[in-house]
C-alpha cells in the first residue's frame, strides 16, 4: 500500500472523536490529546494500545479534528497506515477498536494481531 502523506494514517469514526473529546474533557490540563501505539503482547504478538499523551514526541504524527488530538507512535506508524479507529459501547463493555487492512492474522478473542513482514 502507498501512503499519500495528505492523507491521515489513522482514519477516525465519529464514535472515535466524541469518545477522545469525552476522555480530554474529563481530563487535567496536562493532557493533550491521546496517543495511540502498538505493544507486543497475546498470541499473535502485537496489540493496540490507546493512551493519555501529556506531550507530543519526537516525529510523532498529529491528527487533530473538530477538538479530537490523537498523536501516532512514530514506531506504530507502519501497522497503521490505512487503518480506521472507532469506539464501541455495549452492555458489557467500551473500548475503541480498529479495523487494519494492515493485519494477516488476529487471535480468536481478538485482543492481539500480527502483520506479514
Amino acid at each position: 500500500m502507498m501512503y499519500d502523506s495528505n492523507t491521515p494514517i489513522l482514519h477516525l469514526t465519529d464514535a472515535a472523536i466524541i469518545q477522545i473529546k469525552a476522555l480530554m474533557a474529563k481530563t487535567n490540563d496536562g493532557i493533550l490529546g491521546l496517543r495511540v501505539g502498538i505493544s507486543h503482547k497475546g498470541c499473535n504478538g502485537m496489540g493496540y494500545v490507546v493512551e493519555y499523551a501529556t506531550e507530543k514526541k519526537a516525529f510523532e504524527e498529529e491528527i487533530t479534528i473538530d477538538g479530537a488530538i490523537l498523536f501516532i507512535d512514530p514506531a506504530a506508524t507502519m501497522f497503521l497506515i490505512g487503518a480506521t479507529m472507532d469506539y464501541q459501547q455495549d452492555v458489557f463493555e467500551s473500548r475503541f477498536t480498529f479495523v487494519n487492512p494492515n493485519e494477516t492474522s488476529r487471535c480468536g478473542c481478538g485482543e492481539s494481531f500480527s502483520v506479514e513482514k
